[in-house]
C-alpha cells in the first residue's frame, strides 16, 4: 500500500516541506541536471528529521515500506513547487525518478553482478501440488544503526551479527545504489529488513532469508576509525611533550614502554613497530603515480623470542586488524576468491582486503607456499590487487600494512644473506621497509635480567618505574596517540634531514658489503616514510636530522651488515637507556663522520617523490666516481 498524496493527513506535504526547508541546495541541483532518465540520490539525515518532525520520523521508522515510496513522491512535488524559478532554463526540468535516501556498518563479502528481482513465481497447477504464490510472511521494519560494530572480526563480515550467528546477511541495491561497493568496503546501509524465499525444491522445506533491502549506501573507506579522541586528551599530549620539550627522547621512550609491555627491553623492535603502525605520509609524485605512505614490518627470530606477542598487541592498537597465519592461507585467502552461488560467480574478499585501512598480521611467514608469498607483492607496493577470474575483472584497495613473522630456516648464519636464512625472495624482502633479525645468543647477563623481569611480573609487583609508565600510555592511550598523529600531522623534510637521507642512501649503494636485495630504490622510499613517522611519533609536523637518524639506525637494525654503526648488535638484547639523549648524541657524531666522505654529492630534492628523480639518483650513484653527477 502506497500512501496517496492528497491523504488526510497531510504527511506528503510535511515530507515536501522538510525537503524545501533542509534539502532546497539538492532539489535546485536535480533540477538543474541535464538527463532526466537517470536516477537521482536525495539525501536525507533521519536524525535531522527526528528533531524536525519526531511523529513523521516515527511513521517512517514503524511503517517504513509504506512512508518511504510517499517520501519520493515528496520529493517530485517539492520539485514542482520551486520550478517557478528555473522556468526560463533550458536544462530545467522535474525529475522523475528522484529517491529519497535515508542516512548500518559492516565490509560487504561478495559483490555479484546487477540483475533482475524476481518479485514473485506464479506456480502452473498439478496434480498433487496446489497454485501457489509465495510472499514473505515476516513484516518488514525498518532498520536504523550506525557505526554498529557487532561483527565477527576474523571471518569476512557484511553486517552485525544481529542477522545471523555468521554476521553476514544479504543486502539488495537498487536503482542509483547499484554499483556503488566493492567486496572489502566499509559501509553504511540503512534499509528495510525483510525476508525472501529460498528455492522450492520437491519435498524439501522453503526456508526464508532476511534481506536487507537498501534505502541508503554510504561508503566509509576513508573514515574507517571508531577512535573518538576528547579535548582533554589532546591536551594530555601537549601537556606531556611541554614536559619533555628539553629531553624529547627520554619522552618518545616513555611512550615506547608501553607497547607490549609485558615483553622485557626489546627497544628496537618496540621502537619499528610504533614508526610501522603510525607510518609515513601517501603522496602523489609528478607522473601522477601514488607512492604509498604505509611501512611494513618483518621479524625474523628464533623461537621465544617473543614475535608473537608484538603482532597480536600490535592488533590491538590498531583500529582495523586481520590476524591470520602461513601454515593456514593461500594467495585466495590472503587476496580475493571467485566462488558460484546460485549459478552466479562473485568476489569473496580475503584478508589483505578486509584489513584494507589497518593491520594485516601473518605469523610463521615462512609457512606460506612461494606461490601464494608471490600474490601479495602487488598488494604491498601498489596497495591495490587485479583480479580477473570468472569473467569478473576488477581493482580492489588493500591500503594495509603488512607485519609478519617467520623463524630462520635452520640455525641462522651471519655471513649468508638474508633471502638464503629465511627461503624468502629478494623481491619480497625489499618491499618491507624494517627487516628485524631476532638471535637467541648465550648472555648470562641478559638471561638473568629478563628472568627477574618474568618473575616479577609474575609475581605482580608494583612501585616498578616501567610499570608507572604503563599507567600512564595505557593501550586505549596509546591507540589514540597513534591515530590522532597520523590524522594531525603531515611532516615535511627540511634540507638537513634530506642530505642525511640522500647520503646515507649513497653510501649504501657503494658499499661492497651491500645486501643486494635491500639496498634498492624502495629502500630510499622506506627513509622517508620512517623519517616522517619519526617525526609523527615526536609532535611534529616537521622532519629534522633528528628523525632522519634515527630511520638510518632502523635500517641499520635490520642489514645483517652495518655499512655505518659497527655496534648496532643484536635487536633481541637491545634495552631502554637511562640518557637516551645523551646516547643519541654519540651515534649522530658517528653516522655524521662517515656520511662526511661523500660531502661533495649534490643534495637531491627527494620530497616530491618522483619515480624519475629516483633513477636520477640510481644512475649518479652506479657511476664511476670520477663522472660528472646528473
Amino acid at each position: 500500500m502506497v500512501v496517496a498524496m492528497d491523504n488526510d493527513d497531510g504527511r506528503g506535504k510535511e515530507m515536501a516541506g522538510f525537503l524545501i526547508k533542509h534539502h532546497l541546495g539538492q532539489l535546485q541541483s536535480i533540477i538543474l541536471s541535464s538527463d532526466p532518465r537517470l536516477h537521482y540520490p536525495l539525501h536525507v539525515d533521519f536524525a535531522e528529521l527526528m528533531d524536525d518532525n519526531p511523529s513523521l520520523a516515527h511513521l517512517i521508522f514503524s511503517q517504513p515500506t509504506e512512508y518511504l515510496p510517499l517520501f519520493d513522491e515528496s520529493a517530485i512535488w517539492a520539485q514542482k513547487v520551486i520550478f517557478e524559478d528555473f522556468k526560463k532554463m533550458v536544462n530545467a526540468s522535474v525529475k522523475t525518478y528522484v529517491h529519497v535516501r535515508i542516512n548500518i556498518c559492516g565490509s560487504p563479502l561478495e559483490c555479484p553482478d546487477s540483475k533482475f528481482i524476481q518479485r514473485w513465481k506464479p506456480e502452473t497447477p498439478s496434480p498433487d501440488r496446489h497454485s501457489v504464490l509465495p510472499r514473505s510472511v515476516l513484516k518488514s521494519i525498518f532498520l536504523y544503526i550506525i557505526r554498529a560494530q557487532g561483527y565477527r572480526r576474523n571471518t569476512a563480515t557484511s553486517f552485525p551479527v544481529l542477522f545471523s550467528a555468521a554476521g553476514e546477511a544479504l543486502g539488495l541495491c537498487k536503482d542509483d545504489l547499484v554499483d556503488i561497493v566493492k567486496a572489502g568496503d566499509d559501509v553504511i546501509v540503512t534499509g528495510v529488513l525483510t525476508a525472501k524465499w529460498s528455492s522450492d525444491m520437491k519435498d524439501v522445506r522453503c526456508d526464508l532469508d532476511p534481506v536487507l533491502v537498501a534505502n541508503y549506501v554510504r561508503r566509509m573507506n576513508e573514515l574507517k576509525s571508531d577512535i573518538d579522541i576528547p579535548e582533554d586528551i589532546i591536551m594530555k599530549f601537549n601537556q606531556f611533550w611541554s614536559d619533555f620539550k628539553d629531553t624529547p627522547l627520554k619522552g618518545r621512550n616513555a611512550i615506547l614502554r608501553g607497547i607490549c609491555p609485558q615483553v622485557f627491553g626489546l627497544f628496537t623492535v618496540k621502537l619499528a613497530v610504533a614508526l610501522t603502525l603510525i607510518g609515513g605520509v601517501q603522496h602523489v609524485d609528478a607522473s601522477g603515480t601514488k607512492v604509498r605512505g604505509e611501512s611494513h614490518l618483518l621479524l625474523v627470530g628464533d623461537p621465544g623470542t617473543g614475535k608473537s606477542q608484538f603482532l597480536k598487541f600490535s592488533a590491538k592498537l590498531s583500529n582495523r586488524s586481520v590476524i591470520t597465519t602461513g601454515l593456514g592461507s593461500t594467495s585466495a585467502g590472503l587476496t580475493v576468491t571467485a566462488i558460484k552461488d546460485g549459478g552466479e560467480w562473485m568476489l569473496e574478499a580475503g584478508a589483505l582486503v578486509l584489513a584494507d585501512g589497518g593491520l594485516c598480521c601473518i605469523d610463521e611467514f615462512d609457512s606460506m607456499r612461494e606461490h601464494d608469498r608471490a600474490t601479495i607483492h602487488e598488494a604491498m607496493e601498489q596497495q591495490t590487487i587485479s583480479v580477473a577470474k570468472a569473467g569478473l575483472v576488477t581493482t580492489l584497495s588493500t591500503r594495509t600494512i603488512v607485519f609478519g613473522a617467520t623463524n630462520p630456516k635452520g640455525q641462522y648464519d651471519p655471513d649468508q644473506p638474508l633471502s638464503v636464512n629465511t627461503t624468502l625472495s629478494g623481491p619480497l624482502l625489499s618491499r618491507f621497509d624494517i627487516v628485524l633479525v631476532l638471535l637467541d645468543t648465550k648472555n648470562p647477563q641478559w638471561d638473568a635480567v629478563v628472568s627477574s623481569h618474568i618473575l616479577s611480573e609474575a609475581e605482580q609487583r608494583k612501585g616498578n618505574h616501567d610499570e608507572d609508565l604503563n599507567d600512564i600510555w595505557s593501550l586505549t592511550m596509546l591507540r589514540r596517540y597513534i591515530h590522532f598523529v597520523k590524522g594531525y600531522f603531515k611532516p615535511v623534510l627540511t634540507k638537513e634531514a634530506e642530505k642525511v637521507i640522500s647520503s646515507y642512501y649513497q653510501l649504501q649503494r657503494r658499499s661492497a658489503t651491500q645486501n643486494a636485495a635491500r639496498t634498492t630504490v624502495r629502500m630510499l622510499e622506506s627513509l622517508i616514510r620512517l623519517a616522517q613517522a619519526h617525526a609523527r611519533l615526536m609532535f611534529r609536523n616537521e622532519v629534522t636530522q633528528l628523525d632522519a637518524i634515527t630511520a638510518i639506525l632502523c635500517i641499520e637494525s635490520s642489514m645483517t651488515t652495518s655499512a655505518i654503526v659497527d655496534s648496532v648488535g643484536n635487536a633481541l638484547h637491545s634495552n631502554f637507556t637511562d640518557n637516551p639523549d645523551q646516547e643519541y648524541a654519540k651515534q649522530e657524531k658517528l653516522i655524521l663522520e662517515k656520511l662526511s666522505c661523500i660531502d661533495d654529492f649534490p643534495v637531491i630534492n627527494i620530497t616530491e617523490g618522483s619515480l624519475l628523480l629516483y633513477v636520477c639518483i640510481a644512475k649518479v650513484i652506479t657511476s664511476p666516481p670520477s663522472a660528472t653527477p646528473l
